[in-house]
């Protein structure tokens, strides 16, 4: 297993790369890096349905400057990872419990026998979810979450009505079809304008670019099974029991223009955490920490602020925020 660069996206220095087996057989792509001084520990980061480690490298740098050790993995089902179907193009699970053995296999086979403690994580999209679910379930070995525009709900006409389909669907045995409209060819392929995920055109492009270069990487749409799966995990997060009972400190990263995730089901879930804040980034599209200069300038105060070690970190050790405030921050000049 390789890592790919290209000349707008080169590959942070001195990764290890690792191919890791999970219970049920499948072999996952894990990079990891050293911060070069004094570690201030380890996040790991849980991107998003779709995405690869290779879309992470700025952020990768980003974290490494802040003098943290980093480990990424490809989920299941994209990037360089296995996939459960043959169709490799198809973001498919047919549970999201799978990504739980991920998780697992992870931390037996890098976090603990390699990363820096203490260990934190930062969650993107369904990634922000997967924790989610983990640190409800008391099984996260996370001391703090930073989570960008996790994936709480969906803002569909109709909700609920699709879910149901999905179900019936997937009991039919169409879990492994594409849902309905959706092709196997990445988002990046429809260009730039009027993209969901960036307001950043260079950043578009970089990733546009590394699909191009390394086709395998890319995945479409998700398939019916996904989607069911989904559903049911985000139908768990409506139970308002879930927030409360989840008491690893999060701090969550709402975007105000997302049009994959819904921003409003997002606050309404952060009010209701015990030890949580949500703040939202007023312009920002879905991919927050690929968003252009401003918008990241603010993610990363708010990341610095959360984080224990983190340059200008100033959060209390306990780690309880105001749950009860929901922060937008707009921008502070234009560009």
């Amino acid at each position: 297993m390789d890592l790919f660069a290209t000349p707008g996206n080169p590959i942070p220095p001195d990764a290890i790369i690792s191919a890791v087996r999970t219970e049920d057989g499948l072999t996952l792509r894990v990079a990891r890096w050293v911060a070069r001084r004094d570690g201030r520990g380890t996040v790991f980061i849980a991107m998003g349905r779709s995405e690869f480690i290779e879309e992470y490298f700025e952020v990768i740098t980003d974290l490494l400057d802040r003098r943290f050790d980093v480990v990424i993995v490809d989920w299941r089902g994209q990037g360089q990872s296995d996939r459960e179907i043959a169709r490799r193009r198809r973001g498919h699970v047919r549970h999201f419990d799978a990504y739980k053995r991920d998780l697992a296999a992870i931390e037996a086979q890098i976090l603990r026998p390699f990363a820096t403690k203490p260990w934190f994580a930062l969650g993107h999209s369904m990634g922000g979810a997967i924790l989610l679910d983990q640190a409800h379930d008391g099984r996260s070995p996370f001391a703090r979450l930073v989570l960008s525009a996790p994936m709480i709900d969906l803002p569909l006409r109709f909700r609920n009505a699709i879910a149901r389909f999905m179900a019936v669907a997937a009991w039919l045995g169409f879990d492994a079809m594409l849902i309905p409209g959706g092709q196997e060819d990445s988002i990046f392929k429809r260009g730039f304008d009027g993209n969901p995920l960036t307001s950043d055109p260079q950043r578009y492009s970089r990733t546009s670019v590394t699909i191009e270069t390394s086709p395998n990487l890319a995945v479409g749409a998700p398939t019916i099974g996904w989607l069911h799966a989904a559903f049911r995990l985000m139908n768990r997060f409506q139970n308002p029991r879930f927030a409360i009972e989840t008491v690893t400190p999060i701090l969550i990263m709402a975007a105000g223009a997302d049009r994959i995730v819904d921003t409003k089901a997002t606050e309404r879930f952060s009010a209701r955490l015990k030890a949580g804040h949500c703040i939202t980034l007023a312009e920002a599209r879905h991919e927050v920490i690929m968003e252009r200069d401003d918008i990241r300038e603010r993610f990363w105060a708010a990341f610095d602020a959360f984080i224990p070690g983190s340059e200008g970190a100033h959060v209390r050790e306990t780690g309880v925020v105001d749950r009860q405030r929901t922060t937008t921050l707009a921008p502070t000049g234009t560009r």
